[in-house]
This record gives C-alpha cells, sequence and structure tokens, in this order.
C-alpha cells in the first residue's frame, strides 16, 4: 500500500536528495546533482530562502521502497510582492504511476493549503529564481547547468491531477560556427550606435566582485520585475547564489553594460558544469569526484546563458543582442563550441528575438503547471 512521509531526520533527507540516482539510473541523459549542494539547499539554516518562507519535504513509498518525492513550498516574499496566495511544487520525482503521483501532489496542495494558498504551482525548486519548469520538449540531450530534467512520462501524470499549462520557458541552442556573419555584423554596428551613446561594455571585474554582485543584483530585481513568477532575490539569496557560481565563473562570460560609471545591464554566462558531474556518481564528491570536477573544467565546451537584464528606459537599443554577440566573440579561441540561452518565458518576445538575431534556434521548451486549490 502506497503511504506518504514527512521528511524531517537528515537520514531521511539524504534518502531524500538520493532517490533520483535509482529512478535514472538507466538513463543516459541524466544528471546527478551535487550532494552537499543539494543538502545546504534544503536545510533552512544553511540557506537564505528560508528566512522569509518554508517548506515540508515528502516521501511516497509502496512498502518499504521510495517511489516518490516532492517539495511543498510557501514562498512568502512571492505572495507578498505578487499580492497573490500562491503555493508551490518542487524537487518532484515519480515513478511512472498515477497513483504515487496523485497522493503527491494532493499532499502538497494540503500542505500549501494549510498555510493560506488558494493555488499550486511548479515545478519550482526553490522558487523561480532556481531551477523551474517541467521539460516537455527535448529529451534527447543531457540538460545544462542549472537546468532541469524529467522524462516524458510526468507530463501526462501532472495533468491528470489538474494542473494546466501556466506558461512556457524557453531554451535555446546556440552554435558558435553558426553564428552567420551577417549577425557578427549586426551586433558590430549595434555596438558602435551604443558607443555613439556612451554605452560601453566589458567584463565582470572579479578583483571588485563584492561591488559588482550589488550593482548586478539591482539591475536583476529591476529588469526582471514585471516577468511572470519573478520575485526579487534578498540581498543574501543573491550573495549565496553569487558564492557558489564564483567558483566557476569565467569573467569572458559574465559582461556588464555601462554608462557613466553606472550599470545599465549584464549578461551571465557560466560553463556548462553538467559535462562533469554527469560523470559524478551519486552527487559525491568524494573519493573521486572532487578531482573530476577540478581537472575537468578546462575541458568544458559549452556554456549556459543563464540571465540577462537591462533597465528601463536602456531597452529596445540593442543592448540585448550586444551582449549576447559579446559572448559568442569571447568564445573564439577557446574551447567552447556553443550553448543554451535559458530559460526566456514565451511571451518575452524582446529578449527571445535578440536571441534569434545571433542564429539561437529553439531546442528545448519547460512547463509551469498550476491549479486552484
Amino acid at each position: 500500500m502506497k503511504r506518504i512521509a514527512h521528511v524531517n531526520s537528515p537520514k531521511e533527507l539524504e534518502l531524500f536528495i538520493d532517490f533520483p540516482h535509482e529512478l535514472y539510473k538507466e538513463d543516459p541523459n541524466y544528471v546527478p546533482e551535487l550532494f552537499i549542494a543539494q543538502r545546504d539547499m534544503l536545510t533552512p539554516k544553511k540557506h537564505p530562502f528560508y528566512e522569509h518562507s518554508v517548506v515540508q519535504l515528502f516521501l511516497a513509498y509502496d512498502g518499504d521502497k521510495i517511489v516518490g518525492r516532492v517539495a511543498a513550498i510557501y514562498n512568502r516574499n512571492h505572495n507578498a510582492f505578487t499580492n497573490r496566495n500562491d503555493g508551490f511544487f518542487g524537487f518532484f520525482d515519480t515513478i511512472n504511476d498515477q497513483e504515487t503521483v496523485d497522493l503527491l501532489i494532493k499532499q502538497a496542495s494540503d500542505w500549501v493549503k494549510e498555510k493560506g494558498a488558494n493555488t499550486l504551482i511548479g515545478p519550482v525548486n526553490l522558487s523561480t529564481n532556481d531551477t523551474a519548469g517541467l521539460l516537455i520538449e527535448g529529451y534527447d540531450k543531457p540538460p545544462m547547468a542549472m537546468m532541469p530534467y524529467n522524462p516524458p512520462y510526468y507530463v501526462p501524470l501532472l495533468e491528470k491531477t489538474g494542473l494546466t499549462k501556466k506558461t512556457d520557458l524557453l531554451a535555446y541552442e546556440i552554435n558558435v560556427n553558426e553564428a552567420n556573419d551577417k549577425s557578427v555584423r549586426l551586433i558590430e554596428a549595434l555596438e558602435g550606435r551604443l558607443k555613439r551613446s556612451g554605452i560601453t561594455i566589458r567584463k565582470i571585474n572579479l578583483k571588485d566582485f563584492k561591488n559588482e554582485v550589488a550593482k548586478i543584483r539591482e539591475i536583476y530585481n529591476s529588469a526582471w520585475d514585471k516577468n511572470l513568477g519573478f520575485v526579487p532575490m534578498t540581498e543574501k539569496e543573491f550573495d549565496y547564489l553569487a558564492a557558489d557560481l564564483k567558483l566557476i565563473l569565467d569573467p569572458n562570460f559574465c559582461l556588464v553594460a555601462e554608462k557613466d560609471n553606472k550599470l545599465v545591464g549584464f549578461v551571465l554566462g557560466i560553463p556548462d558544469i553538467n559535462q562533469i558531474q554527469i560523470k559524478i556518481k551519486r552527487g559525491r564528491l568524494l573519493p573521486t569526484g572532487i578531482f573530476k570536477l577540478l581537472f575537468g573544467k578546462k575541458n568544458i565546451t559549452r556554456i549556459r546563458v543563464l540571465t540577462l537584464g537591462v533597465i528601463e528606459g536602456y531597452r529596445k537599443m540593442g543592448i540585448e543582442a550586444c551582449l549576447y554577440g559579446h559572448i559568442i566573440k569571447n568564445t573564439y579561441g577557446t574551447k567552447v563550441t556553443g550553448g543554451e540561452c535559458s530559460w526566456m518565458l514565451e511571451e518575452n518576445y524582446l529578449m527571445n528575438h535578440a536571441i534569434e538575431q545571433i542564429n539561437g534556434k529553439l531546442y528545448k521548451r519547460y512547463r509551469l503547471l498550476e491549479k486552484a486549490i
């Protein structure tokens, strides 16, 4: 008989984190998350998300065997910012079984409803500032860094619980060699126009990392504030993410647009660390994972452009396309042959057009689901 159990102890948390390894063990595209990173993310004393919000983890059992997992998330900052009463579910994984999915979604719905939510949205881990979306197109390749992955059977199982489409999130593939001459000439012309307006593009200054991060956070929260599902990141949340990313950051792919010493835009690209993590068994750094991570970084051939923002008053000037173009130019002479721009809201025509200008091709689609509870 199937049942749902709360995750309350360190041992149960380890079982929660490890369940996907067993579930996906025959899937060549599965990339295990680093155990230490997942543990910290799901431990309230270690992650700043829990300073304003609450999460409860659940495991589904069939007898003594784990068959599914889910996190119920009540994000108070999101609800205060949007003036809504939403609850979220995330860290969702399951066997191909409708009863299991029904139990997991009902448990998550009931828990967030007790907190005051009238809508369930997901999957997000922990918010839309983290990994978000259900993969619905593009199952033939492993996910890029900090992007979700799931088998096709999740989609109908979740839809049968009453969840329906809220919006789609898009991922564009970029091949450096296919960024045609016309695209390059267009970017160069745009950049010339920007320079005449006093706008320049430069690499992030790692020696002044703390101040650069503070300025980028202001742009991020300002540039994204009208996007569906957006919630501003607190200073501690942004610093937490920045500290993680600094370990793999390459200034060639983290750029800012500046006018009169004021940042007006930025783009953040990171090496696709998943090219290494896919080889790290069960996400453990010991005994050999740490060496794969340290020595594998120099052989990464793809990057993920994970966020770009331009403040109001500087949009539609070509800054977006120029930032993307600079990243492509900075790959020349390196081992990087391509990458991914993700994720983009399907209704964000300005940003999607900027990617298409550099010959980006839509190749994966993710979906946020919702239902009234």
